[in-house]
């Protein structure tokens, strides 16, 4: 059984592998919609409105995970 004293602490380790993990999906993702676009219908570059959208989420949960976190209370 967990003591809940270790909750916090838990919590923040998670919300870094979380972010990590939404950083690397993003990161291999990203160039293969790209791809995808290349290699069927270039006339309109419809990957411009998924990759910055996608970075901005990216952005607010880099935000939330490593500046805006809260105090471990101990």
């Amino acid at each position: 059984m967990t003591h809940p004293s270790h909750w916090p602490a838990t919590a923040n380790v998670n919300l870094k592998k979380g972010f990590r993990i939404h950083l690397l999906v993003f990161l291999l993702a990203t160039p293969a919609l790209w791809l995808v676009w290349y290699l069927t219908d270039t006339t309109y570059p419809w990957p411009l409105w998924s990759t910055p959208a996608w970075a901005i989420g990216v952005l607010f949960h880099y935000l939330g995970a490593f500046v805006f976190k809260k105090p471990v209370n101990n």
